[in-house]
């Protein structure tokens, strides 16, 4: 799927039938789960005629388009698929038991409900929650793409306003109109605290740190604005806690402070999404090969960042990196040019010499990989990357690991041969 945001401009009145709409699809969310929660064992079939039950009983119901109410049966449904494959799987601690949801914030709707003028610069949701009519603001022009290729059509509520979504299906790789010429190049990278990340060939990229400066895991060079948005959060956040009165109806002066607050928030994360993006989309355009630590196997290979952040001391410093965020941007932009994305498994990675393969033991705080069986000096995370890269090299030679998945091993290994060790 091919996701095309635009920002919308709702009039008060739209305003309130989007979040009565909203309001809508998460009662209904809510009563299909305490549906299956009161009659375990019932399948799809039970719970999409309890929906239609729905309808029949409440008006409000009816009046939202049926589709967008089908919508919100299948988010209980991957909720509840999601409780049992880790419950099969064995997922350690908690399997992530269906919740009732209190703060839902979009709205989606399938093949029906909506229609796109004649110039595709405009929206009406024909349904009885008198949404109406919404001018697209954005850059992105839909009138390259067949109304059948729309699948769905989503409404998010965010701190800044409201946005529509057009799910487009459409191959990521069509998009592309001049192929990437090949690098003949393959790098590994490792991903940390002291820098954002650190390649095979020597080159590191600056850690961001948007939210925070990290400093127990090495020395960070203060740049201007460091700590800037963690201190304007704070500020923030203590300005919404002494408007907000326990056990009393919220102020109007409260809502207003909260949505400052959640504003900043927004900024800060699309700061790390663009940051990410940016990052990942230089290495695949100057890589044919990136190996990286991450997940390719969920038993086999697998970053646990989940299980980093339960560091009481890194944690902060952690999340604000994104790793997770770039691995996928990464996975992305390796699919759409066609190149190659390779996760290797993290072990050891940083404690082998990446000349003699022997093993030096050193703690988080050793920043330099110094071998005293080689006599190899060089920055830790550079000695990682190179790990990363030979295992995601050893990897290719007998995997068909390709993002088209129709490359096979043999001519990758060809396609690479002009990298030494490679």
């Amino acid at each position: 799927m091919f996701v095309l945001e635009y920002k919308v401009k709702p009039k008060p009145y739209q305003v309130e039938a989007i979040d009565e709409a909203i309001r809508t699809t998460q009662f209904v969310r809510n009563k299909v789960l305490r549906y299956w929660m009161d009659n375990r064992g019932v399948g799809k079939t039970e719970l999409f005629r309890y929906n239609t039950r729905l309808r029949k009983e409440f008006k409000f119901v009816e009046e939202l388009n049926s589709h967008a109410c089908q919508t919100a049966v299948e988010r209980t449904l991957r909720a509840i698929t999601r409780f049992y494959e880790n419950c099969k799987s064995q997922v350690k601690g908690k399997k992530g038991y269906p919740k009732f949801k209190r703060n839902t914030r979009s709205l989606e709707y399938k093949v029906s409900g909506w229609k796109l003028s004649e110039d595709r610069k405009h929206i009406v949701f024909t349904d009885k929650k008198g949404i109406g009519h919404l001018r697209l603001i954005g850059s992105r022009d839909l009138n390259y793409y067949h109304p059948e290729q729309i699948k769905r059509v989503r409404i998010l509520r965010r701190a800044d306003g409201y946005y529509v979504q057009f799910c487009v299906k459409l191959d990521p790789r069509l998009t592309v109109s001049k192929p990437l010429t090949p690098s003949q190049k393959a790098v590994g990278i490792d991903v940390g605290l002291k820098y954002f990340l650190a390649d095979s060939q020597g080159n590191i990229e600056p850690i961001p740190q948007f939210y925070e400066v990290a400093a127990a895991a090495g020395t960070c060079v203060l740049r201007n604005g460091d700590r800037k948005s963690e201190r304007q959060l704070n500020r923030l956040n203590r300005q919404k806690s002494k408007k907000f009165r326990k056990r009393q109806p919220q102020s109007q002066n409260y809502r207003k402070a909260r949505q400052r607050y959640a504003r900043k928030h927004l900024r800060v994360s699309r700061q790390r999404e663009e940051f990410a993006k940016r990052v990942a989309l230089r290495l695949i355009q100057s890589n044919d090969l990136v190996a990286y630590v991450g997940e390719a196997c969920t038993k086999c290979i697998d970053l646990n960042v989940a299980g980093l952040v339960k560091n009481r001391h890194l944690a902060k410093s952690i999340s604000d990196a994104g790793w997770t965020l770039f691995r996928r941007w990464l996975e992305y932009f390796a699919d759409k040019y066609g190149k190659i994305a390779i996760a290797v498994p993290p072990h050891n990675t940083s404690q082998n010499c990446s000349s003699c393969g022997e093993k030096v033991q050193k703690t988080l705080s050793t920043r330099t990989h110094v071998c005293p069986h080689c006599g190899l000096v060089a920055d830790r995370d550079t000695n990682a990357a190179i790990n990363i890269l030979k295992l995601g090299l050893s990897r290719v030679g007998r995997t068909r690991i390709h993002a088209s998945g129709e490359t096979p091993s043999w001519l990758v290994g060809e396609i690479l041969s002009a990298n030494g060790d490679s």
